[in-house]
């Protein structure tokens, strides 16, 4: 008995190649499985090169035990997984009385084996202990099931454009290299679902940085290559991020940096060093934590949606600082005005102020005046009633200058305490209200004038408005932003 099981091996593993003086017994052994003490002979008719049938129904289950990495470097995910193929075979039978045989996995070049063929496979092991994990049985019912448990790394097609925000959809075809659709087709079968530790079942698996869930399509696929279409089950592998760690790691900090940076709006714009310090400060913060968060992440063939968002917010930053140079230069442009300032607005005053004069053309033009040689420039003399015109006129503009420049002292005594130079603006004063640069090089010279009186004002008009027109945009961006991007990460999930 030990002698036949011997060469019953040897002629499995060789194919019935094998020389032996009892070339009898090896005939017979091509046609033999023995398992358990009792003898199964195949049929003598039987071709293991030929399909059980036409459009040969084969069945795939798959058992997903243990997400055991993502590569996104590399693209790939390996899985340890319990694959089971079955299929009817009706030239086959087990024993009377026997619900099913196990036969050797060795033995399985005796009989008809679908071609199978993962389309995105990169490598596969079977695992092994004292013996590989791969079973060959056949059943009662004329079914036989092929079981194996397997180390598989699978290629994964990743697109990493709304990252962190990416869903990653993984298709995986079972399909038959050799057999077109007339012969063979392929079909899902549901498996007894793996179980955890605590005994629930697993429908998917949290990772430190991704969650993955399988999901088989039930839906007929079809694959074109080859000399026609073959028929292929289809294994979908969703990952999706888990979002809290680059919420707390990247997207708060960013956010809280570009809030600090509006705190310097409520600096006096002559504290300079401390401005500036928290200004730059802020900016190569959030440089170094975009430097970061690019290199430590996957390649995109265009910018990323963190990438997007760091990039958003450290233009807010570099705006304020923008904006605080805006206001220094106004300070001194308008600082270098203020004793001009001053000379413009009495002058302008003055004209407003003074009545016309009346004067007495009672003598001739040709009356020369005393003293003057006869041929020289006359001019009209002011009789007395001129004279006291005059002196009323004089006295009246005092008091109108003195009651104007308390009244200007009392509007502009607010602000300007610690400040050499009040609200009006020299340049506002400079232009009377009468006249209009001409030309468009003049208008818009007298318009770049007024901007940069206004932002340099030293009651801090810019930084007032800044502080309210910058976080107004800042949650303008942020609500288009995570709408944007969280609905296409919605439309990919569905997809």
């Amino acid at each position: 008995m030990r002698t036949i099981l011997t060469l019953l091996a040897i002629c499995a593993l060789s194919g019935g190649n094998t020389y032996s003086p009892n070339k009898e017994l090896l005939d017979c052994a091509s046609q033999i499985l023995y398992m358990d003490q009792h003898a199964y002979e195949l049929p003598k008719n039987y071709r293991r090169n030929i399909p059980p049938g036409k459009n040969t129904t084969v069945y795939i289950g798959i058992n997903v035990n243990r997400v055991s990495a993502v590569d996104e470097n590399r693209e790939e995910i390996t899985l340890d997984v319990f694959l089971q193929v079955s299929w009817e075979e009706r030239r086959l039978s087990t024993p009377p009385g026997m619900p099913f045989i196990d036969l050797p996995w060795e033995f399985r070049q005796l009989i008809w084996t679908p071609d199978l063929y993962i389309w995105q496979l990169q490598t596969m092991r079977i695992l092994s202990v004292l013996q590989e994990m791969a079973s060959l049985r056949i059943y009662a019912n004329r079914t036989v099931s092929v079981s194996i448990g397997a180390t598989i790394t699978i290629k994964c097609e990743m697109d990493f454009v709304l990252y962190p925000l990416d869903v990653q959809n993984c298709a995986i075809d079972f399909s038959s290299y050799k057999y077109t659709a007339e012969d063979v087709r392929f079909e899902w079968r549901e498996v007894a679902p793996w179980r955890g530790v605590s005994g629930e079942q697993r429908h998917q698996f949290r990772l430190p940085k991704y969650v993955v869930t399988f999901v088989t399509d039930k839906s007929n696929h079809i694959r074109n290559f080859g000399e026609g279409e073959h028929s292929a089950a289809r294994l979908q592998i969703k990952l999706s991020r888990e979002l809290r760690s680059y919420l707390l790691e990247s997207y708060l900090p960013s956010a809280l940096f570009v809030i600090i940076s509006w705190g310097s709006f409520c600096v006096i714009p002559e504290i300079v060093p401390g401005r500036m310090v928290l200004l730059v400060t802020t900016l190569l913060s959030l440089v170094t934590m975009f430097d970061t968060v690019s290199t430590n992440s996957p390649d995109a063939l265009e910018l990323k949606c963190i990438e997007v968002w760091l990039i958003s917010c450290t233009l807010f930053v570099f705006f304020a600082l923008l904006e605080y140079f805006v206001v220094l230069f106004g300070i001194r442009y308008d600082k270098s005005w203020s004793r001009r300032r001053q000379d413009m607005r009495r002058a302008a005053s003055s004209a407003q102020l003074a009545p016309p004069i009346h004067i007495n053309h009672t003598q001739r033009l040709s009356t020369p005046v005393p003293g003057s040689p006869q041929g020289s420039v006359f001019s009209p003399q002011i009789s007395v009633e001129d004279e006291g015109l005059k002196q009323q006129f004089s006295h009246q503009t005092i008091q109108r200058l003195s009651a104007l420049e308390r009244k200007n002292r009392r509007k502009n005594k607010v602000g300007c305490e610690t400040r050499s130079v009040c609200q009006d603006s020299p340049i506002l004063d400079a232009i009377p209200s009468n006249e209009h640069p001409k030309g468009f090089c003049g208008r818009v010279g007298a318009l770049m004038d007024r901007g940069i009186m206004f932002c340099g004002a030293q009651h801090g008009t810019l930084d007032r408005y800044a502080l309210m027109v910058f976080p107004i945009c800042f949650v303008l961006f942020t609500i288009a932003y995570w709408t944007t991007y969280l609905s296409e990460a919605h439309r990919v999930l569905n997809k």
